[in-house]
């Protein structure tokens, strides 16, 4: 169980908010818990700055917010353990090169708490953070898989588009036998430093250097093949288990399988959203599956052991008892969805259809003719022709 705060509970605001609602609790709150607006209780407080950005950081991006909404604080760890391709990582929010995410629509606070982080009790320089390992890009991809898929698993090949490390300068986008040069605008920090005065008295600020965009390095003599970038486009296959139980608009979580990270950084991940084809018979309710049995008057009416199509593809034998009314529903134990995270099952349930003949054999008319006598029931009168 996560011993993380639900990140609604941080920022003060129900699941239903919208982004302007979230954006102006974040701002609330950060403001509040800023260090240096609470120095008599400065340890506390760096606490939860960084709990309310953690918490804005993934509520704010949708992709997070429902990978949030679906799995919690912890991310999807019920596809496996850490490294695999279900490996599940603490939550969904990054630290990157600019500080926190979330800050660029708040001016001139953005670059505050930006250098606050550089040398506050994050300890890093801000050299450190511009040239040092860098996370790459997540990539996100949606999938069609079948009702039967679904409710079985499957394992998919699928075809991505992403950036790959070159194989010729070996990522650092220069060409062989050269090495980048020292950005001379920045010294390397990849960040031009400048001291503003603030509502917070006077603080040091940071931009990214314009000269290297920020990677601290130029390159006089880029690679031929991949033109200075370090990556080139590829179209890798890839396989991806998708378990048993998964439900529509649900993600699964290829780590590493994203973008390559930069300065040695780890790949980023690759996130796929399943949609589920729509079935002919059966639907699905939670992780019920739901299905329409047609069956006829005889059967209703003495009782029949019927056949039940499942899923999977067998069958299953279910008595229904005589008298049986049309849109009576029976359930079978069990033999549902799994839960992807648990190890429950949901149940199939049947609504019996009660199907009227409209075609009769003379036979068949003279013996619902002879049994609706036995009912008191009016028999059909037969209308006789225009000549008797």
């Amino acid at each position: 169980m996560s011993s993380k705060r639900d990140y609604y509970e941080v920022l003060g605001v129900n699941k239903n908010a919208s982004d302007d609602e979230l954006k102006k609790a974040y701002r609330k709150k950060a403001k509040q818990y800023h260090p240096d607006a609470n120095p008599d209780n400065k340890k506390e407080a760096e606490a939860k700055f960084k709990e309310v950005n953690e918490a804005y950081e993934t509520l704010s991006d949708p992709q997070k917010r429902r990978m949030y909404d679906q799995f919690g604080p912890d991310g999807p760890q019920g596809f496996g353990g850490a490294g695999g391709p279900f490996g599940g990582q603490g939550g969904y929010y990054s630290y990157n090169g600019s500080g926190f995410d979330g800050f660029g629509d708040f001016g001139d606070l953005g670059d505050i708490f930006s250098s606050f982080f550089t040398g506050g009790f994050g300890k890093q320089s801000g050299r450190s953070r511009q040239n040092g390992p860098r996370k790459g890009s997540d990539l996100n991809l949606r999938i069609d898989i079948t009702f039967e898929e679904s409710y079985l698993g499957v394992e998919k090949e699928i075809v991505i588009t992403r950036n790959e490390t070159c194989n010729y300068c070996h990522g650092t986008g220069a060409k062989p036998g050269t090495n980048p040069m020292k950005c001379p605008g920045c010294q390397g920090t990849g960040q031009i430093r400048q001291v503003q005065n603030t509502i917070l008295g006077q603080v040091q600020t940071t931009r990214t250097c314009p000269e290297c965009h920020g990677t601290g390095e130029i390159i006089k003599e880029p690679c031929d093949i991949c033109k200075g970038k370090g990556t080139v486009r590829k179209q890798p296959k890839i396989k991806v288990r998708i378990p048993a139980g998964i439900d529509n608009d649900q993600t699964v979580v290829l780590r590493g399988e994203g973008d390559p990270g930069e300065k040695g950084g780890p790949n980023g991940d690759l996130y796929i959203t399943v949609r589920i084809k729509k079935h002919s018979i059966f639907t699905r309710k939670g992780n019920n599956v739901l299905c329409d049995v047609p069956i006829t008057i005889t059967q209703a009416a003495l009782g029949a052991e019927l056949e039940i199509p499942m899923v999977d593809g067998l069958k299953e034998k279910y008595k229904i008892p005589e008298g049986t009314q049309t849109g009576a529903k029976f359930t079978i134990r069990n033999k549902g969805f799994k839960s992807v995270n648990s190890s429950a099952q949901g149940d199939y349930v049947f609504t019996v259809i009660v199907q009227t003949p409209k075609k009769l054999s003379k036979e068949q008319r003279d013996l619902l003719t002879q049994l609706a006598k036995t009912m008191n029931e009016q028999p059909p009168i037969k209308k006789r022709g225009l000549f008797g």
